[in-house]
């Protein structure tokens, strides 16, 4: 099995290739979504974040106060603060479902992350792909996806890394130019290359 991992800055295209892939039979894991599951599922990190972030963080029937939460540790500056408690949750996560899925027929698997890189190359991956699109692309997919200005957009890219000076540590980088039908069309084939060029692994 290959476990790869899948980069990029939003609105670049990454959940795109991931899609693509996952309907030619690889597991996806998104990290977002894993991350979002586990602070209302697993009580170490529930118990952490109420402890860091106080009892408001939850509501009473258990869901999370996002209100609170964004208050605390976005707009005081505390966001280290909450990846400290998230990341190595969904770290050991991913692992765990990295064992299950050895076990199974599955020959790739997938951790889609945009913060992949933050801290150099993760030793668990065997391989990285870098989803590289022009700016504003991303500026305008972002827009029309989740209805927000485009100072919005800007805001949340300039907290994310600078993708372009990434390109030295993942394996393959691809550029998302052109129609969406080329970009599903290039993420086919990138998928093809992988099993090609690690055939030993699956």
């Amino acid at each position: 099995m290959i476990v790869a991992g899948v980069t990029g800055g939003i609105g670049s295209g990454k959940s795109t290739l991931c899609k693509v892939w996952e309907s030619l039979g690889a597991q996806i894991v998104y990290a977002d979504d894993l991350a979002k599951k586990l602070m209302v599922e697993d009580e170490a990190v529930i118990n952490e974040l109420k402890r860091t972030f106080g009892e408001k963080t939850y509501h009473r029937d258990g869901t999370l106060n996002k209100q609170h939460l964004i208050r605390e540790a976005f707009q005081q500056g505390r966001v280290e603060e909450l990846n400290r408690i998230v990341h190595p949750a969904v770290a050991r996560k991913f692992r765990e479902i990295a064992r299950k899925a050895s076990e199974t027929d599955v020959k790739i698997l997938v951790k889609e992350a945009a913060l992949l890189l933050n801290k150099g190359r993760p030793e668990d991956l065997d391989i990285v792909i870098l989803v590289l699109a022009p700016k504003n692309d991303q500026i305008e997919r972002v827009k029309q996806r989740d209805d927000i200005s485009e100072l919005d957009v800007m805001s949340r890219m300039e907290k994310q890394p600078d993708f372009e000076n990434l390109k030295s540590i993942a394996d393959y980088t691809v550029e998302n130019i052109g129609t969406l039908k080329e970009f599903k069309q290039k993420s086919k084939e990138l998928f093809y290359r992988v099993l090609e060029d690690y055939r030993d692994a699956v």
